[in-house]
């Protein structure tokens, strides 16, 4: 004799079924999300490596910049040196006149 479709216990398997299929699903959502996340963190990674590679140059321009600023100043205060020298060649012989 063949179970009829009202049987309880066909009720209780289609309902166990259902329940199954659900959580199965939910279980792919949850791999699904994860696997973006993965995705995403590993490019934020990529992002991290590559801004702290651009960092390091731009520190290291910045440094050679600053070097090359102290160098310049450091010319143009001699220049300047000489060039007072050069205007005013008595006063720089006899620094005492300057404040007379």
């Amino acid at each position: 004799m063949a179970p009829e479709p009202s049987d309880p216990v066909l009720s209780r398997l289609r309902a166990a079924l259902d329940q199954l299929e659900a959580a199965a699903e939910r279980r792919a959502r949850r791999e699904a999300a994860l696997s973006d996340a993965e995705a995403e963190f590993a490019l934020m990674q990529d992002d991290r490596a590559r801004l702290a590679v651009e960092l390091d140059a731009a520190l290291d321009s910045q440094r050679k910049l600053g070097e090359a600023n102290a160098a310049a100043m450091e010319r143009v205060t001699r220049a300047a040196g000489i060039i007072e020298r050069w205007l005013h060649p008595h006063e720089a012989s006899h620094p005492e006149a300057a404040t007379e």
